[in-house]
């Protein structure tokens, strides 16, 4: 039978590594190895590398029986992984390995939270031990078995329990080479990263006398005859039914202390006798099998309890979840927005409560009630999903471009910027990137819409304005020199530089060729961990963790912003004014925007909506809105998107 396989893995963020890698063996055999390690990008790599190599010499190019080859190449990868755990190069990591041998028999071992599953006959199963509490960082057992025509192998290093039904899983699977890509967008839709790997077994299906796959701890433990088995436990059960006979007819005539002193006296006397040492024996055995029943109808009954308490329960907070989806609605419809939040953040808490129990009961309800939670969520507060068209690639020009911020201009024409050099763009064409510093970087960039040019401050502590496309160096009448900040703005005729170090904003005068020394703007505002501002007669300073200060004339005024969606200006790393317009946040790392109302002079915003991009964007680093509000600008390392907001 031949077999197909697919590696691949989802999306995943800094300080996580995914690696999927499929290869065969000199012996024609099947392998693959997902690796998922929690560790800075230097120390995965170096850690990727060796477990490949350990793979490569001690499983692949070696030769010799599979399941051993498998158990020295897990005892080699263990070692590397305690020894980096306890060296705390890494901080975690989840691994899978499996091999088909020639004989089309599956062996596969699991570390961490990585698990495998199969897919027969309609049904999936996982074919790895789940075990409860923190998942241990080593591989420590290995499942083995006979595969099917048909059948189809699935391995993650993550649990796609938790993104998908069993039901769900088997469905999927049904969609041929679709599957793949199929479990990575509903783990990314969880928010989930793994890697993954992907097993079909061509042919047609045919019935097989070994049993399905199972998980063993040594592959040497030896089996009676069944004949043999059977006559045992006859003879157990003979002696048990004797035993009881015979406590019977003694215990109607002498109490429980005395049947037991004889019973003893005799059972011990059997044991010494030749002749009688064998029935002694068997009784023996079925005492201890007397016990060993006890014990398991106890342990099986108190499971049986614990597990209708629990099915109680989960079906309680499911009715529970069910009347917060109606009384957030209610909410909603009444206009009270921070309550109608706040109970769907309760409802979304206890539906991933089912979702995780240990049982798996009611696992497709609770992924059911997650989805209608998201979906309510987003139609409250007003969040659109979007997928922007690419304007022009920077990349085109430079493939080595990490733009750092882009400058408005006029709708359709921008400047972005990377290290030392700024792209001009007008439509959907780019100009070649004029370098305009060498050895210093720049820091930030602002328009200067009153003498039409564009100035930026770099990091060896100048100012450089283009004018008419040429670089030219300005001066300052502070003897100081230039003050730097982490952001500036023009206004008028003015250069604000927002310095939240010295909890100032310095304004610099231009005149026809310099600038004069600065003068402190802010009065009273605390501007401490400020990164970013804005200005349309008004100065807006937003800080980290998604505080915004508002000053006017250098005094903070009072704003708030109203019926904000729990903290989702808490990573927001931009803020946008449009003049006489909305305010506009970006959250770079969750790639959206979110728009508020200004407040007018009593500083009273409102939330109004959120954009959230989907699709090709990487992490975000600016935006621009033009100034009628009907067009949204953003920009990652190397393409500047756009989308239409009327």
């Amino acid at each position: 039978m031949a077999i197909s396989v697919q590696t691949g893995h989802t999306k995943t963020i800094g300080g996580v590594k995914l690696a999927a890698t499929s290869a065969t063996s000199a012996l024609g055999e099947q392998v693959c190895f997902l690796l998922q390690v929690h560790a800075s990008a230097q120390e995965a790599k170096t850690l990727e590398k060796e477990t490949m190599n350990i793979v490569r010499h001690a499983l692949l190019e070696t030769e010799g029986d599979a399941a051993a080859r498998l158990d020295g190449s897990l005892k080699e990868l263990n070692g590397l992984f305690k020894g980096l755990l306890l060296a705390r190069k890494i901080e975690d990591i989840h691994a899978i390995l499996a091999i088909v041998d020639t004989e089309q028999t599956l062996h596969v071992s699991h570390a961490g939270r990585a698990e495998a599953y199969v897919v027969r006959a309609s049904s999936a199963s996982q074919i790895t031990e789940y075990s409860r509490g923190k998942p241990t960082p080593a591989f420590v057992h290995i499942a083995s078995g006979g595969l099917e025509a048909k059948d189809v192998l699935i391995f993650s290093t993550q649990r796609l329990l938790r993104a998908l039904t069993p039901a769900q899983l088997a469905q999927h699977a049904q969609r041929g080479d679709q599957l793949l890509d199929e479990v990575k967008v509903e783990l990314e839709a969880e928010k989930e990263m793994a890697a993954l790997g992907i097993f079909q077994v061509e042919g047609a299906r045919t019935v097989r006398s070994s049993g399905a796959l199972k998980t063993v701890k040594s592959r040497r433990s030896g089996r009676r005859g069944k004949q043999t088995s059977q006559a045992f436990v006859g003879r157990i059960l003979d002696a048990v039914k004797g035993l009881f006979e015979r406590l019977q007819d003694t215990v109607s005539s002498a109490g429980w202390l005395a049947v037991a002193q004889k019973k003893g006296t005799v059972f011990m006397k059997d044991l010494k006798d030749p002749t009688r040492k064998r029935r002694a024996h068997l009784l023996l055995l079925a005492g201890i099998f007397i016990v060993f029943l006890f014990v398991w109808t106890v342990v099986n009954l108190s499971t049986y309890s614990q597990r209708s308490k629990s099915r109680a329960e989960l079906e309680q907070i499911i009715t529970e979840i069910e009347s917060d989806l109606r009384t957030a609605e209610n909410r909603y419809l009444t206009g009270e927005m921070d309550s109608s939040n706040a109970i769907l953040e309760r409802a979304e808490e206890r539906a991933r409560q089912v979702m995780d129990n240990e049982d798996k009961l009611f696992r497709s309800q609770a992924h059911d009630l997650l989805s209608r939670i998201r979906t309510k969520r987003e139609e409250i507060n007003n969040i659109i999903r979007l997928s922007p068209r690419v304007v022009v690639s920077m990349s085109a020009k430079n493939p080595n471009v990490s733009a750092r911020g882009l400058i408005g201009i006029a709708d359709g024409e921008f400047a972005s910027y990377d290290q030392n050099a700024v792209y001009r763009v007008l439509l959907n064409s780019i100009d070649d990137p004029d370098t305009i510093t060498e050895g210093a970087q720049i820091l930030y960039g602002t328009y200067f819409d009153r003498y039409k040019t564009l100035v930026f401050q770099t990091s060896d502590n100048s100012v450089i304005e283009l004018i008419s496309n040429q670089p030219t160096s300005m001066k300052t009448e502070d003897p100081a020199g230039w003050i730097t900040g982490t952001d500036a703005a023009a206004w008028l005729r003015y250069v604000y530089v927002l310095s939240p170090e010295n909890n100032q904003i310095y304004k610099y005068e231009r005149y026809s060729n310099r600038y004069a020394a600065p003068s402190e703007y802010n009065v009273n505002g605390d501007l401490s961990g400020a990164i970013d501002m804005t200005i349309d007669g008004s100065v807006y300073i937003l800080k980290e963790h998604g505080e915004v200060i508002k000053l006017f004339r250098g005094e903070q005024r009072p704003f708030v912003i109203r019926q904000l969606p729990g903290n989702i200006l808490e990573s927001a790393t931009r803020i946008f004014k449009v003049l006489d317009g909305n305010l506009y946040f970006l959250d770079s790392a969750n790639k959206r925007v979110v728009v508020v109302s200004d407040g007018g002079a009593t500083g009273e915003s409102t939330y109004l909506k959120q954009y959230v991009f989907e699709g090709s964007v990487d992490i975000l680093k600016d935006f621009y809105v033009d100034p009628e509000e009907a067009r949204l600008y953003v920009m990652d390392a190397k393409n500047i998107f756009a989308v239409d907001l009327q």
